[in-house]
């Protein structure tokens, strides 16, 4: 079984809630453009100055995914 890749997208300042949620929703839109097998996305809020955006990528599409998107930083997938 392939490994799972969390991508993430850091934003802080008073609309990082905001603007993470939005960035998700493009997130959900490159996956249907792109027919990529995996559709996991999401934001999480911190506190009221930062939030993130992510989705989660086999580690085969990883490389492709990233060069296209330009994540912040990366994580094992583990669920």
């Amino acid at each position: 079984m392939s490994k799972k890749i969390k991508l993430i997208w850091d934003f802080r300042g008073p609309t990082a809630a905001k603007t993470a949620e939005h960035h998700a929703s493009h997130l959900k839109e490159f996956i249907a453009i792109e027919n990529l097998p995996l559709n996991i996305t999401g934001h999480l809020v911190y506190n009221e100055r930062e939030a993130m955006a992510f989705m989660v990528v086999f580690d085969e599409n990883m490389i492709a995914v990233r060069d296209a998107l330009k994540p912040h930083r990366g994580e094992v997938y583990e669920k």
